[in-house]
C-alpha cells in the first residue's frame, strides 16, 4: 500500500517537472513576451552575482573616484530666525563600477542601460549641512556604461543650515555651503572630483529661476581633505553659493514710508512755534510708532544680531523724540516768559551776538537789541517826580493859577486830594512801567527762542542728512557689492 502510494507521489511529481519545463521553453522562446529581450538578457547578465554591498573594484587597493556636480534650481526659503536654508538642486553623481561591464557586439550595440539603484552599490555621498530631509522625489533608475560608468542623475531638496548675516538687510548678500561628503569611507576608498570645470560650475545659471526674491550670483566650489584623528583622511567637495536679496519690495514697503515721516517732521519746524507744532510733532511721533508696530514682523529676527535697518528705525524714533523735545522747548521760552528773569548777558551774547553771525541768521533786526538805548527808569521816575511837585507848586501860585470853573473848593482843603491823586498817578505809572519792563522781557526771551528754533533746526536738518547719506551709501554699495 505504501509502495503504491510512493509510486503515484513520483509520477505526479515527474508531470509536474516536465510541465514546467515546457512552459519555462515557450515563455523563452516567445518573442511576444519580451519586446526587448536584448536589455533583459544584459541585466541578467550583469546583476547574476553581483554583490551590491562590496565596493565595486577588483583591487582593493584602488580609490573609486565619484565625480560630482550641481546646479541650482531654485531658493525655495531663507530662514534668518533658524538659521536654515531651503534649495533645490539638481544633483549628478559619477562613478567607475568595474563589475559592470560588458561588450556592445555581444548585446545588439547596447551601449547604456538603466538599472534599479537598489541593485547596485551607491557611494555614500550626502550633504555635511543636512538639517532635515526635504520633500524629494524618488528617482529609483541609474544609468549604467558599457564601460562601467555609472551615472545616478536625481533632484534634491535641501534644507542646509547657514550662517546667515542679516546686518545688511534688505541689501543683504548670503554665502552658504553645500559639503559633499562620504560620511565613512575615507579618501582611500572613496574619493571625490569636480564632474565640470569650476568656471562652468560658478557662472552656470541655465536652470535657476530668477524670479524670486533671491538673485543667484555664483556658485564657487573647492575641493579638500580633511583628518579627524590624524590617520585617517577625508575628501570633501564645499559648493559656496553666493545669493543677493532683491531689496525693491522693502524699499517700498519700510524705507520710503519712514523717510516720508521724516520729512514731514523737518517741514513741521517751518510752522510758527506753538501749540500747533507740538501737536502736529506728537501726531507725527504716534504715526511712526503705529509704523514699527506693522513693520515688526517684516524685519528678519535673531538672536545674536539686529539689522541695520532695525537701528535706523530706531534712530529716527530718537530723532522725532527729540524734535518734540526741542519743538517744547521753543514753545516754553515763547509763551511763558511773564515767568522768567530778564535774560543773562552771557545768553544775550552767545546767542543773539555769535549765533546769529556764526550761523548766518537773516533779519538781524529782529533778533538784535530791542532798543538802541536803555532806558534808566529811575531817572524817568525821578523826573516824573519832579514835574509833579513843580505842577504842584505852580498851582499854589496866584499868578500861576488859573480860576477854576465852577464850585472850587478851597486850595487848602484840596490838598489832600491833589496828594491822594498825585499817589494814584504814581502807582500808575509804576504799574505801567512795570508792565513794560514785563513785555521787554517777553521779547527778549521771544528772541532767544526764535534763534533757538533756528539753530536748533539746522543742527537737527544736518544731522538728519548725515545720517540719511551715510546710510544711503552703505545700501548702495552692499546692493552692488558681489
Amino acid at each position: 500500500m505504501s509502495a503504491s502510494a510512493l509510486w503515484i507521489a513520483l509520477g505526479v511529481l515527474v508531470l509536474s517537472t516536465a510541465r514546467s519545463s515546457e512552459a519555462a521553453r515557450r515563455l523563452t522562446t516567445n518573442p511576444s513576451r519580451f519586446a526587448n529581450s536584448t536589455l533583459v538578457r544584459l541585466a541578467d547578465y550583469l546583476l547574476t552575482g553581483y554583490k551590491r554591498g562590496v565596493r565595486p573594484v577588483r583591487d582593493w587597493r584602488t580609490s573609486t573616484t565619484v565625480s560630482i556636480d550641481l546646479m541650482i534650481y531654485a531658493i525655495l526659503s531663507v530662514d534668518e530666525k533658524n538659521q536654515v536654508l531651503t534649495t533645490y538642486i539638481w544633483y549628478r553623481q559619477q562613478w567607475k563600477d568595474e563589475f559592470l561591464v560588458w561588450d556592445p557586439k555581444e548585446f545588439d550595440d547596447v551601449k547604456q542601460i538603466s538599472i534599479l539603484t537598489n541593485n547596485l552599490w551607491v557611494p555614500d555621498i550626502l550633504i555635511n549641512e543636512f538639517v532635515d530631509v526635504g520633500k524629494s522625489p524618488d528617482i529609483p533608475y541609474v544609468y549604467v556604461g558599457n564601460d562601467g560608468e555609472v551615472k545616478n542623475y536625481k533632484p534634491i531638496q535641501v534644507v542646509t543650515a547657514c550662517s546667515l548675516d542679516i546686518y545688511n538687510f534688505p541689501f543683504d548678500v548670503q554665502n552658504c555651503s553645500l559639503t559633499f561628503m562620504s560620511w565613512l569611507h575615507t579618501v582611500k576608498d572613496i574619493n571625490i572630483s569636480l564632474l565640470r570645470s569650476p568656471e562652468e560650475v560658478m557662472f552656470d545659471k541655465s536652470v535657476f529661476m530668477n524670479q524670486g526674491e533671491w538673485e543667484l550670483l555664483h556658485v564657487l566650489s573647492a575641493y579638500s581633505a580633511f583628518s579627524i584623528d590624524g590617520n585617517d583622511h577625508y575628501a570633501e567637495m564645499k559648493f559656496s553659493v553666493v545669493i543677493r536679496r532683491r531689496p525693491l519690495f522693502y524699499t517700498v514697503s519700510l524705507l520710503l514710508p519712514s523717510i516720508f515721516l521724516m520729512v514731514m517732521d523737518i517741514v513741521g519746524f517751518f510752522l510758527p512755534p506753538t501749540v500747533e507744532r507740538v501737536s502736529f510733532k506728537i501726531t507725527l511721533l504716534l504715526g511712526y510708532s503705529v509704523f514699527l508696530i506693522i513693520v515688526s514682523d517684516t524685519l528678519p529676527a535673531t538672536a545674536i544680531g539686529t539689522p541695520l535697518i532695525g537701528v535706523y528705525f530706531v534712530v529716527c524714533m530718537a530723532l522725532l523724540v527729540i524734535s518734540l523735545t526741542e519743538t517744547i522747548l521753543i514753545v516754553r521760552l515763547v509763551h511763558k516768559q511773564d515767568l522768567q528773569p530778564h535774560v543773562p548777558e552771557w545768553v544775550k551774547y552767545l546767542v543773539l551776538e555769535r549765533a546769529t553771525v556764526l550761523f548766518c541768521i537773516r533779519n538781524k533786526h529782529k533778533f538784535g537789541p530791542l532798543h538802541p538805548k536803555e532806558v534808566d527808569v529811575t531817572q524817568y521816575k525821578e523826573n516824573n517826580i519832579n514835574s509833579a511837585k513843580l505842577n504842584f507848586l505852580c498851582c499854589e501860585n496866584p499868578k500861576h493859577r488859573e480860576k477854576p470853573m465852577g464850585m472850587a473848593l478851597p486850595l487848602r482843603e484840596n490838598t489832600p486830594v491833589v496828594d491822594s491823586i498825585l499817589h494814584e498817578i504814581s502807582f500808575i505809572r509804576q504799574y505801567l512801567e512795570k508792565r513794560d519792563e514785563y513785555r521787554d522781557i517777553a521779547k527778549e526771551w521771544l528772541q532767544v527762542g526764535y534763534v533757538l528754533d533756528v539753530l536748533l533746526f539746522r543742527v537737527y536738518l544736518v544731522a538728519v542728512l548725515a545720517y540719511s547719506i551715510t546710510l544711503g551709501t552703505l545700501w548702495s554699495v552692499w546692493q552692488y557689492a558681489e
